[in-house]
């Protein structure tokens, strides 16, 4: 057997034995949850979780423009080790009572957080059709939302300065970021996730933000970053992740993704739907393409099945929602985007 191949195949076979072995042991369902909560923590690497630990914002706007029932902001904002985060926040011209509630808007691979508010690469107003990401912070913020849509570290204005030199048409810069975290024992997702969680806390610092009604939303890579962050962070009330909820076996692990998806021994403690499922009994809802080439709809469809039943064992049955609509890896929205302005208007009603 000189190629890998059921080689590979078996030692996932073996962590599904892991698994199952540590699922036997006693204690509460809650105990073994936040127990899975610790193990995602360790696994993603340190960045100076504690509160303690964590610099000043320091936000500063730098520009805003009027679009006419939107107003865009270009912000900064600090979140870890001298690390700086561009990122749009919208919000509605017409606002109605304040506080608002509001969104974190997770991109996917592309150029980054332009393409979810309008905008070309270059920055110009995009008049065209909008692409698989449909320019879904604007149409949330068209809901009454405030929406941020922080550029994630790797892409963008993110990129890293010699990654440009060597590659000025490189998409990202997600390998070598990725692969230097590895070497320190630390991951991007780990990074990306925490640079979410910092976010969520310059939103609640924000006067037009009622901070008790946050929700978050993202696409691919953003989906990702969606689940990690409102697994780890309580304070996300309603998260939608599109064109991510799968299985690390049948998505992941079945093609050449990007190095940013994995997470080193995560196998040893859950599947994708476990970790998913840290973010019960709050509200989920789970969208997906029949025809996405990346996250198979079966795998889709067994994930979904799955986070039911642990919704299901926490009484929350009524907290997740999902739709599988016709089309590939893409944000569609038809029932996604009045979801979750639904479910962040009033949390006690729904």
């Amino acid at each position: 057997m000189w190629k890998p191949d059921r080689f590979l195949e078996q030692l996932v076979a073996d962590t599904q034995v892991i698994r199952d072995h540590s699922s036997g042991h006693h204690g509460s369902l809650e105990a073994k949850r936040e127990q899975l909560r610790a193990k995602l923590r360790q696994t993603l690497g340190s960045y100076g979780d504690g509160a303690g630990d964590q610099p000043l914002l320091d936000p500063v706007v730098l520009e805003s423009t009027d679009l006419g029932d939107v107003i865009r902001e270009r912000v900064e904002y600090s979140t870890v080790d001298g690390l700086r985060v561009p990122a749009y926040v919208l919000l509605p011209k017409e606002r109605g009572k304040l506080p608002l509630p509001a969104v974190l808007a997770w991109h996917g691979h592309g150029y980054g957080s332009r393409q979810v508010v309008g905008l070309l690469p270059d920055g110009s107003e995009d008049q065209g059709e909008p692409g698989i990401h449909r320019h879904f912070a604007l149409e949330l913020c068209r809901r009454g939302l405030v929406v941020i849509a922080p550029e994630i570290v790797g892409f963008g204005d993110r990129k890293l300065d010699w990654d440009i030199a060597q590659n000025p048409d490189t998409p990202n810069s997600c390998f070598p970021i990725a692969a230097a975290l590895l070497m320190a024992g630390k991951t991007i997702a780990g990074l990306r996730a925490h640079e979410a969680i910092r976010a969520a806390d310059y939103l609640a610092q924000r006067a037009e933000v009622d901070a008790s009604r946050i929700g978050c939303m993202g696409l691919s890579g953003g989906g990702m970053v969606a689940s990690l962050s409102a697994a780890l962070d309580k304070r996300i009330l309603a998260t939608v992740i599109c064109g991510y909820s799968n299985t690390y076996e049948s998505s992941i692990l079945a093609r050449r993704h990007c190095l940013d998806n994995y997470i080193p021994g995560i196998l040893l403690h859950a599947e994708m739907p476990e970790l998913i499922g840290l973010i019960a009994p709050r509200a989920l809802f789970i969208e997906s393409g029949s025809h996405d080439p990346l996250f198979p709809v079966e795998a889709t469809r067994t994930t979904i099945a799955k986070l039911e039943e642990i919704y299901t064992s926490l009484g929350a049955e009524g907290n997740i929602e999902s739709d599988i609509f016709e089309g590939g890896h893409e944000i569609s929205g038809r029932l996604a985007f009045d979801w979750l302005a639904r479910k962040l208007a009033d949390p006690n009603k729904n």
